[in-house]
């Protein structure tokens, strides 16, 4: 890697040129061109699959695909008020409207009202419906939730009559509740409290912390985040012969969106196809809550016997849909004079929203990675879900694992300047070990620690030491502009908490001609999911990429798929895609030995060539061959994660099948007169144990570094404390990094290891881990505020750290409180 340059001396282009040539010279590598010609297809940086159509503007998204002949077009009528009841819809007044066909409403739907996808508590449109003491009303929980739609035949004509909703509507508002802590107040959870405690000395944390020589108490907020993908939610229903539906639909679980639609139309799973050949951008947000758009345009669809489309405008799609989960968090925690844990004991209280949705399994997550890489001896975790009357919050990329793990990580923050020590020292301090205090709170081992080596080569690459003696310098004689500087590591588990989800199929057809079709049960998001199957397969079959062929993610080919979901996408897909594809090169090598002598065992694929006793076919002559003896030239495969465990209500087993590790240095300069800041540079180190894709894999890091520091530094979610609204569901309210957010210098290099487990190509997840990279950033932004007061006072800064959080935390700092 070229050799970095000092932020302040970098323009803007010049800056450019310079990310230009860190990245040319991370592709550069001798070893992929060598293992190339070697025959490998794994371990290879090659462009996503669908780059060439991207950058062409000819990928199909899910509106792009043809309309047929008589679609009508759905938009959504949205409640008024954020608490309430619904006592009436004027329906008539909506059907004279110009250009409706029909409107739906709650009594349309001939299943279940409810697309919930754990507890049923999310109806799909609110109902009025009679009650005990004869009135008949409907519950309205939050300013956006979805009373009817409108079909018409243009888009235009449907958002228009829409948008008369609270004309047409009659309500009753009631006073809202719009934030954890007021839900906490009043015990009002949409699941039950969750607790994990891990006591290793008698009477547990609160001993632990009592007889601690040291204490901190204090509290933490911390906001959530809107998804933003850049294709909002859609779905195209389309009706087919004998009751059938097919639902082309913008979503990470096909498999969910096929069981709602059927349930929400009385059908069996069977009659109801969902299918995705892309998405652009899920984040989490397309996980369960693409469920009500499809259901919606699926009944829609069934009862007018049209095809229906509904896409939302992105100002709907806030108001409608939920997002990461906000949390507050209050602690205390005992420590030593060196700064080492020794009882912690924390109650997170997250922004649920008016429904379940996955807020049990987000709760779950954040409990399980409060410990982040720090070893806890006694430790008490109280997790509340509150309910609220705003959108049901729901999947984010990190799942919870990063609210979890920041509270611990800020927590290590105030004891370092408690004691007057260099955060690192602090962290390494409490850093998981090898053989001892290497198990988790809830009783797993930590067999695959690489974080002491990791963090050194960061320390060592990123000229830490010599950076913060330089900042202390700075600082010293710059009266307005402070600079701070953080490191910041991750130890992320790999799996979903509930083990029988870590399962995957999938298809490889091999045709006559030698060409390759892939299909299986993960959705495609521009992760390059495809495009690590594709390598997975061409590197078992000893082809090149462009044999292989993925194919849209499809119900009625790969069935009872998981959500691609928890990082899990390549792990569960691709080893499924392996095990098809070496059945049929089995199949093959088989067949040769018989045709031409030597053992199956012996037959080499590589570099679209078959070598067998001495002779080199073309692969496809071998499969031309392979036909004529009527072998079979396609597979199922199928993989499901071995060793896992969870006991619920224990909340103790072994729910991840091994950790991924990173860590990151940032440099940050803030101004304390306007609370401006600026990203000066940041290194960063993550383990993808054998990279499948290191191209891909470097731009995942990148892309959740940025993901990772809007959420925490800008995207700011602000509801009316009196109506409810969502004052933030524009692009001209809420706002995500943009290129002019990266910093001048971004040296990211991927930890050289292997997977300690049976990965596929024992590489490791690279989708969520290193969103909590950019911790980093915001303890740089509290490192800067603290340098306001000599590092005297801890900074109460919270998050997102916005130019108003910050000259808020640089007050509370001044005036020595």
């Amino acid at each position: 890697m070229n050799k970095p340059i000092a932020p302040d001396l970098l323009q803007p282009a010049q800056a450019f040129a310079h990310y230009l040539d860190n990245a040319a010279a991370r592709f550069d590598d001798r070893a992929e061109a060598s293992a190339q010609r070697q025959g490998a297809r794994v371990g290879i940086s090659r462009p996503h699959e669908s780059a060439h159509l991207h950058v062409a503007g000819e990928a199909t998204y899910t509106d792009d695909i043809v309309e047929r002949a008589g679609t009508l077009h759905a938009a959504l009528g949205l409640a008024p008020v954020a608490n309430g009841r619904l006592k009436a819809i004027d329906v008539e007044r909506l059907r004279a409207l110009p250009g409706v066909v029909a409107v739906l409403t709650a009594a349309d739907i001939p299943g279940v009202n409810d697309c919930g996808s754990i507890v049923h508590d999310d109806p799909i449109l609110c109902e009025i419906v009679r009650h005990e003491d004869g009135s008949s009303w409907g519950e309205i929980r939050y300013l956006g939730q979805p009373v009817f739609a409108v079909l018409a035949e243009t888009r235009d004509a449907a958002r228009r009559a829409a948008a008369r909703a609270r004309d047409l509507l009659t309500v009753e508002a009631e006073p809202p509740v719009l934030t954890p802590q007021q839900a906490h107040a009043r015990g009002q959870y949409v699941l039950p409290p969750m607790h994990l405690v891990r006591a290793t000395h008698e009477g547990g944390a609160q001993a632990a912390i009592a007889g601690a020589p040291r204490r901190l108490k204090a509290s933490f907020d911390l906001g959530g985040q809107e998804q933003f993908y850049l294709e909002g939610q859609i779905s195209y229903a389309i009706p087919k012969e004998d009751g059938g539906m097919h639902v082309y639909c913008s979503t990470q679980h096909p498999s969910e969106m096929q069981h709602l639609v059927a349930h929400a139309l009385h059908l069996r799973a069977h009659q109801v196809q969902v299918e995705c050949r892309r998405m652009g951008g899920g984040f989490g947000g397309k996980e369960s809550q693409s469920a009500l758009f499809a259901c919606v345009a699926a009944v829609a669809a069934a009862k007018l016997q049209r095809p229906v489309k509904l896409r939302l405008d992105r100002d709907d799609d806030f108001l409608i849909t939920g997002r990461r989960h906000g949390f507050w968090f209050e602690y205390e925690v005992g420590y030593d004079d060196e700064g080492r844990i020794l009882g912690a004991e924390i109650t997170m209280v997250s922004h649920a929203g008016h429904s379940a949705d996955l807020s049990g399994p987000v709760m779950t997550r954040a409990l399980c990675h409060f410990d982040n890489a720090y070893w806890l001896p006694d430790v008490a975790m109280h997790g509340y879900s509150g309910k609220t009357n705003t959108q049901s919050n729901t999947a984010f990329r990190g799942f919870g694992g990063p609210q979890g793990a920041i509270a611990m990580e800020n927590i290590i923050d105030s004891i370092a300047r408690e004691l007057g020590r260099d955060p690192l020292d602090v962290r390494r301090v409490n850093f998981y070990g090898r053989g001892e205090r290497n198990v988790t709170p809830y009783l797993q081992p930590v067999t695959d620690n690489v974080i002491h080596e990791l963090v050194g080569q960061l320390e060592a690459s990123s000229d830490y030491r010599a950076r913060r003696k330089a900042i202390e310098a700075f600082n010293a004689q710059s009266p307005v502009l402070k600079r701070g500087l953080a490191l910041a590591p991750v130890k992320f588990g790999i799996s979903f908490n509930v083990a029988h989800f870590n399962q995957a199929g999938a298809l490889v057809h091999v045709y006559s001609d030698g060409s390759i079709l892939v299909n299986h049960g993960g959705t495609e998001m521009g992760q390059g999911l495809n495009t690590k199957v594709a390598q997975v397969v061409a590197h078992e079959l000893g082809v090149s990429f462009d044999t292989v062929r993925a194919t849209a993610t499809d119900t009625e080919k790969v069935a009872n798929t998981s959500a691609t979901a928890a990082s899990t996408g390549a792990d569960l897909n691709g080893k499924a895609a392996q095990d098809a594809a070496r059945q049929i090169r089995d199949r093959l090598a088989a067949c040769m030995a018989a045709r031409h002598g030597g053992r199956p065992e012996d037959v080499v694929f590589a570099n679209d060539k078959v070598s067998v006793n001495g002779k080199t076919l073309p692969f496809s002559a071998v499969v031309a061959q392979a036909y004529v003896d009527s072998v079979q030239l396609w597979s199922d495969g199928f993989y499901a994660t071995p060793g896992l465990s969870w006991d619920k209500d224990k909340m103790q087993g072994r729910p991840f099948y091994y950790f991924a590790y990173g860590a990151a240095v940032s440099e940050v300069v803030v101004d304390t007169l306007t609370g401006e800041w600026k990203l000066l540079r940041a290194d960063v180190l993550h383990d993808v144990g054998r990279s499948l894709n290191p191209a891909v894999d470097i731009g995942q890091v990148e892309g959740a570094f940025i993901q990772g520091m809007g959420w925490l530094t800008m995207e700011e979610l602000v509801w009316h404390p009196k109506s409810g609204l969502l004052t933030t569901h524009a692009p001209s309210t809420y706002k995500i990094p943009t290129a002019n957010d990266c910093p001048p210098v971004f040296n990211v290099r991927l930890f050289e290891g292997e997977n300690a487990e049976d990965s596929i190509h024992r590489s490791k997840a690279v989708g969520e881990p290193p969103l909590l990279l950019p911790f980093s950033v915001f303890f740089a932004i509290r490192d800067a505020v603290s340098a306001v007061g000599g590092h005297r006072v801890d900074p109460p800064l919270r998050a997102p750290a916005t130019s108003e959080a910050i000259l808020d935390a640089i007050a509370a700092v001044s005036n020595g409180r």
